[in-house]
């Protein structure tokens, strides 16, 4: 069994604005199984709290019969996350083993993502397990049409949450689900019910450490079979040694979309590959091209260890790698996923092959 220090796992819950992110909350807040969990809301009026539900309030908290704690940012989020877990530790507040962060219609999720990446505070103590948005089946098509932000939060996404399908007729539904599933292939998308019931267990847990199993499951957090196209394997180059493919978007070409501008992009190759060369790869990528990458996923497999390296980035920012003492499977090719905005695979592919084969 991997050894690995129990941390808290952060799930951001984002969402256009109208989308159903703040009728999902509301459910979440008074689910049972919610009872330790922390949730950092803007305001509370906005998830519309039932007052029969809670039992007290303290100063910017609230906390609910269910037990879930909520709290109101302060100033900055990282700071008011430091407090709340202060104050955990002083006792003045209950324990929480969960943390969910609703940021408002408008946000970008990486400014946030990044934000817990690089405090090390807040690294030693919590984990990023997954993005979850929620996409309006009514509005979305139009909704991605018009904002960008909107596309990059289903684009970032763990779990995507197609919202009010009781009043979209199915064709539209299934159209919205169509252009996210190209945006971000990976993404579990759940349709959600009327009246925004959902299991919090189809949310939760779906970052690199199963809680089930006390081990990395790096197959599901990567999910590149998500990246196949129609079947079949775009993922990887007849020669064995890159990327021919990434996935397709099922519409006509059209530079007003902005779904256009963006690549789901899954690399893998063969043999280990120096780590020298790799650092400086990546190195060169993040500079050149990070604000473009949205997101990444990968499992390295390096000629100098034993196991693999996990890396997890957004933009230009990467999380602490995780360098594995054995590989989980008998898979022991590297790959890598990325949702990249403006960035094909071609592109990707070529700068693989400048640094690494040519310098080989």
């Amino acid at each position: 069994m991997q050894d690995r220090e129990v941390k808290i796992p952060i799930s951001v819950l984002t969402g256009f604005l109208g989308s159903g992110k703040t009728t999902l909350l509301n459910r979440l807040v008074h689910d049972p199984r919610m009872a330790r969990a922390l949730v950092i809301i803007n305001e509370f009026g906005e998830i519309g709290l039932d007052h029969e539900l809670v039992e007290k309030a303290i100063d910017d908290m609230v906390l609910l019969q269910s037990g879930c704690l909520c709290c109101t940012i302060r100033s900055d989020l990282i700071d008011t996350l430091q407090r709340m877990s202060d104050r955990a530790d002083r006792g003045e507040i209950q324990k929480f083993d969960r943390v969910v962060i609703e940021t408002t219609g408008l946000a970008d999720p990486a400014p946030i993502l990044q934000g817990f990446m690089t405090d090390h505070v807040i690294s030693r103590r919590f984990d990023i397990d997954g993005v979850i948005a929620t996409v309006d089946a009514v509005n979305g098509s139009a909704t991605f049409d018009r904002h960008i932000e909107a596309v990059k939060q289903v684009a970032m996404a763990d779990r995507l949450l197609l919202t009010k399908t009781d009043i979209a007729d199915s064709a539209c539904s299934d159209i919205v689900a169509k252009r996210m599933a190209a945006l971000n292939p990976a993404a579990t998308i759940i349709r959600t019910m009327p009246d925004g019931t959902i299991d919090p267990a189809a949310l939760f847990d779906v970052g690199l450490y199963d809680p089930t199993t006390k081990l990395h499951d790096v197959q599901r957090w990567l999910d590149e079979a998500a990246y196949q196209v129609n079947g079949v394997d775009h993922s990887r180059g007849d020669d064995g040694h890159g990327p021919h493919g990434h996935g397709t978007h099922a519409h006509s070409h059209d530079v007003n979309r902005h779904d256009e501008h963006i690549h789901a992009v899954c690399l893998v190759f063969d043999d280990p590959i120096p780590g020298e060369l790799f650092d400086r790869w990546m190195s060169s990528l993040l500079r050149l091209q990070g604000p473009n990458l949205l997101r990444f996923k990968a499992i390295v497999n390096l000629e100098q260890l034993p196991g693999p390296l996990i890396l997890h980035g957004v933009q230009h920012v990467i999380h602490p790698p995780v360098a594995l003492k054995t590989w989980p499977s008998a898979d022991r090719r590297t790959r890598m996923v990325f949702i990249t905005y403006d960035i094909d695979e071609s592109t990707l592919r070529a700068s693989f092959a400048r640094v690494v084969y040519e310098s080989g």
